[in-house]
C-alpha cells in the first residue's frame, strides 16, 4: 500500500499515522460497516489487497470478515505493525462452521477483529484467560483442543481461532463459497451494520434496527426507505435495493 493510499484510508476512518492500535480499531468499527451488499447487488468479491482497500477507501463501502480484516491487515502492516492473518471457525447453532469461515488478525499478542459485526471494539489480549471488559461487553479467551483458542462474548463462544498464520489467498475458496452456496447465511438477506457511540444500527433486509443504550427499536422500510437508510446511517449510496 503506497503512502497516498495509507493517508486516504486513515482519512476514511478518521485516524492519523499517530493513532494507537486501540484508536485505529475502534475508529474502523465505527466508520466502516459490516455488510454483505455485494452479494445482493451481483458484485463479485475478490480477495486481493488492492481491490479490498479500493472498496473501503474509494468506494466508501464496507464488507464482511475476509474483506474488512483483509484490508485492515494491509493498513496496519503499512503503518509498521506486526500483523498475522488467522483463520477461525464460527460457532453457531451448537456447532463450529467450516475452516476459514472467519478471518481475524493477530497484532503482537493482541486479537484485532473489525469484521465480525457485533464484537469487541478494542483489541483483546490473547495471552490472558481472565475476563476482558470492552465497551461492547465482556470477552474472554479460553484454551481449546489442538492449541486453538475459543473467543467468548458475554459467556457465549463466538468462534474457535487457529494460531497458525495464514495468507489472504487461503481464504478465497471459503469467500467464494459464502457468496454462492444457496444455504449461506450471507445470501439470506442483505445486511449492513455499524457500531455507534450508544449501541448499533443495522439495516437487515427491509428492517431498520437501532439499539441505543440497550433499548432496541425496529422500523419497517419500503424500497425508498432502504436506500435512504443506507445513505443516512452508513454513507453507502445505492442505485437500487440490494436483493437477490
Amino acid at each position: 500500500m503506497d503512502s497516498q493510499t495509507v493517508d486516504a484510508y486513515l482519512d476514511r476512518i478518521g485516524a492519523s499515522r499517530d493513532s494507537t492500535l486501540v484508536e485505529l480499531t475502534e475508529r474502523h468499527l465505527r466508520t466502516v460497516p459490516f455488510e454483505n451488499l455485494s452479494i445482493h447487488l451481483g458484485e463479485t468479491i475478490s480477495l486481493t489487497e488492492d481491490l479490498l482497500v479500493d472498496k473501503i477507501v474509494r468506494r466508501r463501502r464496507g464488507g464482511f470478515c475476509h474483506e474488512l480484516n483483509g484490508a485492515f491487515a494491509a493498513l496496519l502492516t503499512a503503518l509498521g505493525h506486526d500483523v498475522r492473518i488467522l483463520a477461525a471457525r464460527v460457532f453457531a447453532n451448537g456447532e463450529f462452521g467450516p475452516p476459514y469461515g472467519h478471518m481475524a488478525l493477530r497484532v503482537g499478542d493482541l486479537l484485532v477483529d473489525v469484521g465480525f459485526g457485533r464484537f469487541a471494539l478494542r483489541p483483546l489480549d490473547l495471552t490472558g484467560r481472565e475476563a476482558q471488559h470492552d465497551p461492547a461487553g465482556e470477552f474472554r479467551v479460553a484454551d481449546a483442543p489442538d492449541g486453538d483458542l475459543d473467543v467468548l462474548h458475554d459467556g457465549v463462544v463466538q468462534y474457535r481461532l487457529e494460531l497458525r498464520p495464514r495468507a489472504l489467498e487461503e481464504f478465497r475458496a471459503t469467500c467464494w463459497y459464502q457468496q454462492t452456496w444457496p444455504e449461506s447465511s450471507f445470501r439470506r438477506a442483505a445486511t449492513c451494520s455499524l457500531a455507534t457511540p450508544t449501541g448499533r444500527v443495522t439495516v437487515a433486509g427491509d428492517k431498520l434496527i437501532v439499539t441505543e443504550n440497550g433499548v432496541k427499536r425496529e422500523e419497517q422500510l419500503d424500497d425508498a426507505g432502504i436506500i435512504e437508510a443506507h445513505a443516512r446511517y452508513f454513507g453507502v449510496v445505492l442505485d437500487r435495493v440490494p436483493r437477490l
